[in-house]
Order: C-alpha cells, then sequence, then structure tokens
C-alpha cells in the first residue's frame, strides 16, 4: 500500500532535473520535437517494437551515465484493472514499469497500482482522463457505456483471434481508428497484452442445446451478455470477488472469466460440474495501456518510444504466458471431475446471428461504431478467407493426428 511519503513523490506527474518537456537534448545535439513525431511515428503502424526493444535496452544501458545529468526525470503512477492475485494481467503492469525503468536507465519510473488501490478497477479510463493517474493498464470493453465502439479494442463477440487482432491494430487500421475514439476521452493508447480465445465460463447445469440457455442467469456483462439475453439468457453484472458465492449459493447458475489458469485460482471447480469452450465472445480479448493526452505530449521523444516498445513486449508477452500456462492449469481441473464440454452448435449459431444484429443496429446510430466496423469487418472476412487456406488445415490435422505411439487428447465427454 501507498504511505504519505509515497503520496507526496509519486503523485506529481513530472520532475524536471534537466531540458524542459519541449524535447530531450542528446550530447552535443539540438533539441528534439516531443510528442508529435513520436505519436504520428507510432500511427503509422508496428515499428517491431518487440526486437527493437532489446537493442533500445542496451543502448540505453550505455548510454544512461553519460545522459542522466542531463536528462530529464519523470516518475508517474500506472493503476491496473486487475487485482494482484491474477499474475498474469497484474503482472503485465509490473513488467512494463520494470522495462521502462531499463530503457531509460532509470530516469523514467512508473509505478504500478493493483485495482482499488487509487481507483476501483472499472475506473481506469476515468482516473487516466482526469489526470488521477498518469497511466492505466485496462480493457477498453469495460467503458461501452462511453462509446460502444471501445468494445472493437479489446473483443467483441464472433470477432478476431489474437493474431488477427494483432494485425488488425498494428498493419489494418485498427489503432488509427482506436485512438481516434480515445482521443475523445484525452487518452492516447497502446495495445498491451492479449488473453488468447477464452473459455465459455463455469455452468451448474448441462447446456444440451439453446433452449436450455432459456432464463439461464449467466454473469456476463456488456456486448457480449447483450448478445446472450437475446437467445433468453438473464446477463448479471457481478463483481469478480463476488463470483464464487453467488455460484455456491445458487444466485447465479453460470459465470465466465478468463481461462483455466485464472479459473483455477478462483475455485469454480468446486461449486460448478460444467466447464464449456470456446469462449465464442472473446476470440483475443486484448488488453491496452493508457496514457492521459496531456501528459504524453509533455513526455520527451525517448521516454515516449520506451513507452511504444514496452508496450509491445508486454503484448507479445501475455499471450505466450497464458498458451504457457492454461494447459497445464486445464489438466489439473480437468482431474477434479469438472467436464468440459464444447458449447452445442446451435447456441453458437444463435448466438452470432444476435451480435451480427446488433452491431448493423448500432452502426445504424453510431457514425463512430459505423467507421470502425465497416474497416474491421472487411479486414475480418479477408483474414477468415486466408486463416481457412492456412492455419486451419494445418491445426486439423495436427490436432487430429497425433504421432504414433502417443495417445490423443482426451475427446470432450459424449451426451
Amino acid at each position: 500500500m501507498q504511505g504519505d511519503s509515497d503520496n507526496r513523490n509519486d503523485r506529481g506527474t513530472v520532475s524536471i532535473d534537466g531540458p524542459a518537456h519541449g524535447g530531450t537534448t542528446a550530447a552535443g545535439g539540438a533539441a528534439q520535437p516531443a510528442g508529435h513525431a513520436a505519436t504520428a511515428a507510432a500511427l503509422r503502424g508496428h515499428r517491431r517494437a518487440f526486437l527493437q526493444g532489446a537493442a533500445a535496452s542496451a543502448t540505453v544501458a550505455v548510454a544512461a551515465p553519460a545522459i542522466a545529468q542531463s536528462g530529464p526525470s519523470v516518475r508517474w503512477r500506472l493503476q491496473s484493472s486487475f487485482p494482484k492475485s491474477l499474475d498474469t494481467l497484474f503482472g503485465a503492469a509490473q513488467m512494463f514499469c520494470e522495462r521502462i525503468d531499463r530503457l531509460t536507465g532509470g530516469r523514467f519510473q512508473i509505478r504500478p497500482f493493483a485495482a482499488g488501490e487509487i481507483v476501483g478497477g472499472l475506473q481506469v479510463l476515468d482516473a487516466v482522463q482526469n489526470g488521477t493517474i498518469e497511466m492505466g493498464h485496462t480493457a477498453s470493453y469495460y467503458y461501452i457505456g462511453r462509446n460502444r465502439s471501445l468494445a472493437f479494442d479489446t473483443a467483441v463477440p464472433f470477432g478476431l483471434n489474437a493474431r488477427q487482432q494483432n494485425a488488425w491494430m498494428y498493419y489494418g487500421g485498427g489503432l488509427d481508428l482506436m485512438r481516434e475514439v480515445l482521443r475523445e476521452f484525452n487518452v492516447m493508447h497502446f495495445p498491451a497484452g492479449n488473453t488468447g480465445t477464452q473459455m465459455g465460463g463455469w455452468f451448474r447445469r448441462e447446456i444440451r442445446s439453446v433452449k436450455d440457455m432459456q432464463g439461464l442467469r449467466f454473469r456476463i456483462p456488456g456486448l457480449a451478455g447483450e448478445m446472450l439475453s437475446r437467445i433468453g439468457v438473464l446477463p448479471q453484472v457481478i463483481a469478480p470477488a463476488d463470483i464464487y458465492s453467488s455460484l455456491e449459493r445458487g444466485t447465479i447458475d453460470a459465470t465466465e472469466f478468463v481461462g483455466p489458469y485464472d479459473d483455477e485460482k478462483l475455485g469454480f471447480a468446486k461449486v460448478t460440474k460444467f466447464y464449456y469452450y470456446p469462449g465464442f465472445w472473446e476470440g483475443g480479448a486484448q488488453l491496452s495501456m493508457y496514457v492521459g493526452l496531456k501528459e504524453w505530449e509533455k513526455l520527451p521523444r525517448e521516454f515516449q518510444q520506451a513507452i511504444d516498445v514496452a508496450s509491445a513486449e508486454i503484448n507479445v508477452n501475455m499471450l505466450a504466458e497464458y498458451d504457457a500456462k492454461n494447459p497445464p492449469a486445464l489438466a489439473r481441473i480437468q482431474k477434479t471431475g469438472v467436464q468440459v464440454r464444447p458449447f452445442p452448435p446451435d447456441v453458437m449459431a444463435a448466438a452470432q446471428k444476435a451480435a451480427f444484429q446488433i452491431y448493423d443496429e448500432e452502426a445504424a446510430k453510431n457514425p463512430s461504431f459505423a467507421k470502425i466496423y465497416a474497416n474491421w469487418r472487411a479486414f475480418r472476412d479477408a483474414q477468415h478467407s486466408w486463416h481457412r487456406t492456412a492455419d486451419l488445415s494445418f491445426d486439423n490435422f495436427v490436432l487430429s493426428n497425433p504421432l504414433s505411439g502417443q495417445p490423443a487428447a482426451p475427446s470432450p465427454a459424449k451426451k
């Protein structure tokens, strides 16, 4: 927790020990304009930031002693939307702050806070917008009440998987479009993590067909909740801390969360019998790093580039970490006797129809949504053509044909 002395030191947005915010001064060189050049460069697409990060770190480590006396010193606060117990999600914010420190030779220090330590986990956008904190790590679809277009920055039902989301953001125009929306909230943003395809959730009763969704009290918020309401579900909005007790008491019949690694920690296997897949409303849920626009524009260009590089690195790392941790977690869950089942095809077909009806209706009345949806839909269609050709055929064969002498993966339980 933060003490009084920490409050005094950390709440100031920037303390300058060297040149003014207008630019950075290299040894023997002139000041470089800050803010807009880095922003424009970032908008042109992904600059292979993950690979550059290693080189940048080495360069800064060598150069830091020579420039530390004349360079600016910046201290910020960053709040995550996630608790410390979710170490992959909150850990991404920690990794980001550590990376910034190394990239800048300790001259730019950002302190990470967990959900609730400064503001509520779902208040990160407001806190960055009004200057309570300089940065936030969050999921943009938490804020669709402000503008439904923000859903595309994280995930929409039957949308893109993690690879496709990255491709859209960095090379398909998604980053430009989402930054245009977030600028309305005085926020600069960066892709900063992805969970991959999530699980469909934990159910107290078996789902045999779309009829079993009727009257189901399902903890699922946002566009996904609206989509499922159109096929008979009763969406419930419940804070993560209250999900377990709600399931245990029977206040709700089902909940979704993330995937095996995170879900296992919450103990849902103790109070439910069925674990369904896939989470068709989150094919590749992206997390985002928010920076207050005014504070961003004050930063020296070097520090702006450090944010760009560190965000790209945790964007890659989070997906890799989940892909490594989810398989053993799923195996442990299955050993508890929980039945892992696919959603029936008619459930997914009905939900997909409802989802795209929602998108068409929203596009008809929301110009921002319509602009993004048209670009996103065309990109999605092109991606499907390519992935059907390459990835789908490869994955289907490899996953369906284990090597001779090795057991196949367990099949879902038969009805």
